[in-house]
């Protein structure tokens, strides 16, 4: 859709069919992003209309598991659709205003402010310390070992992103990120998707913790803003190039309180969403030991050094490996705007007022697009097979102007973990099924078994 198509008329368009499923079937599914969105889509097809309570009470929700309906919603640029809705209200209220919650009108100079500092030469001045991390959780394994690769793989990201990008060890601090960040985000995408809720001013026993909970990650944010205040020449690569960062437009630098925000966001998307992918991406190796193989002669290639950023050009299958990962288990499962005017979704009316929610994980398992979609094959991200793919048919990082910031850093960091990992040790997964739930993001829902053996 082009840049102000949305100004056009869209009052002869229908509304979407209201979704027949009964209504606790409608309320579960809306609460179960990973697997609520199929469910929606089978009973109402790839746009459906959500009713959970009178308007005023609740918004109606369009459903959209459709590559043209996902673009309809995604690539308008004017704030016809926008991020106002009850998810992004209630973490904002909890963490703060950053990329991932703010509206348009805020969202736009924000934007401009950090678009520099995540170019692909920027994220590779503060990326490069994952191999390094990945070399010391694996050398805490012993031959024969079994593992639990979501821990394991919490603890590296953890590291890596205290160590490379923060200046902060936080190997004994884990509980001060990980978990008040579950506790918090929870509990906001909970009370969002509530049809009654108590009020805002009520101190529940759930909200005392979410507060509390949230308060903890805001102080140390703060500690390590202060910290890098204090010392121009810590190495914390991040934070100093948010205090450095100003709006190309008007030269308008990052308040305190904005900078903290982004860190806070960007601490749980480095953290929780990267390690979710890696542990996926090993555990499928670990089912595929001929996939398996082929990452490791890849990177036997580059011999036996740490790796570099400069070396993830000459990864390109173990790249493909965590697009696959990252097909079945997109660290965010759906997404959500909201109309604030009419809007044309996939060949539908969606009403101002109207939350716009839109299945990642559904249309990239569809079957009437992928083939045998539920298959583990990196090689479907071939050059030869990618060719004349749909652009909206895969979107892990989202697409159009709010896209994901830190694409380049999470696949960068991601494809030097498992080389590193796959190159030290060979991974044998215990199960044959991955749980997943999904409170916020896509996280495992139980330990993740493996055996390691050590490669000489």
């Amino acid at each position: 859709m082009a840049i102000g198509e949305s100004t056009r008329d869209v009052s002869a368009l229908p509304l979407a069919p209201k979704n027949p499923l009964p209504y606790r079937e409608r309320l579960r599914a809306v609460r179960e992003f990973h697997t609520g969105t199929d469910r929606l889509r089978d009973a109402g097809g790839p746009v459906t209309r959500v009713i959970l309570g009178p308007k005023w009470l609740i918004p109606p929700i369009v459903m959209v598991t459709s590559p043209q309906g996902i673009r309809d919603i995604l690539s308008l640029r004017d704030g016809s659709v926008d991020k106002t809705s009850a998810v992004s209200t209630e973490l904002r209220r909890l963490l703060g205003g950053n990329l991932f919650v703010l509206p348009h009108e805020e969202w736009l100079p924000r934007r401009r402010t950090l678009q520099p500092v995540f170019t692909r030469q920027r994220v590779e001045q503060f990326g490069g310390h994952m191999a390094e991390a990945a070399e010391k959780v694996c050398g805490t394994w012993r031959d024969g070992d079994e593992i639990d690769l979501d821990a394991q793989c919490r603890m590296l990201t953890l590291r890596a992103l205290g160590r490379s990008v923060l200046g902060l060890d936080l190997d004994e601090r884990a509980d001060a990120i990980a978990e008040p960040l579950r506790v918090a985000t929870s509990y906001a995408v909970s009370r969002a998707l509530r049809p009654l809720r108590a009020p805002a001013w009520l101190p529940t026993p759930a909200r005392r913790r979410a507060r509390a909970a949230a308060a903890a990650v805001r102080e140390l944010a703060d500690e390590i803003l202060q910290a890098c205040r204090a010392d121009p020449d810590r190495e914390a690569p991040l934070v100093q190039a948010l205090i450095a960062a100003t709006d190309p437009e008007t030269g308008k630098s990052l308040s305190d309180n904005e900078i903290r925000d982004e860190m806070i966001i960007f601490l749980f998307a480095g953290h929780d969403t990267t390690a979710t992918t890696l542990t996926y991406a090993l555990w499928a190796l670990g089912r595929h030991p001929d996939l398996q193989e082929r990452v490791r002669a890849e990177v036997a290639e580059l011999g036996d050094r740490q790796l570099t950023p400069d070396d993830v050009p000459r990864l390109a299958f173990t790249v493909r490996v965590l697009q696959e990962a990252l097909r079945l288990c997109p660290p965010g499962p759906t997404g959500t705007r909201m109309a604030t005017r009419d809007v044309a979704v996939g060949g539908f009316r969606a009403e101002a007022g109207t939350m716009l929610a839109f299945g990642r994980m559904a249309v990239q398992t569809d079957a009437s697009l992928w083939d045998d979609p539920l298959k583990f094959d990196p090689d479907r991200f071939s050059p030869e097979r990618s060719a004349g793919r749909g652009r909206w048919q895969y979107l892990p990082f989202g697409g159009g102007p709010r896209s994901c910031i830190g694409d380049h850093f999470a696949m960068l960091e991601a494809t030097l973990a498992v080389a590193t990992i796959i190159r030290r040790a060979d991974i044998r997964s215990v199960e044959d099924d991955f749980p997943l739930a999904a409170p916020f993001t896509m996280v495992a829902a139980a330990p993740i078994p493996a055996r390691v053996r050590l490669r000489c």
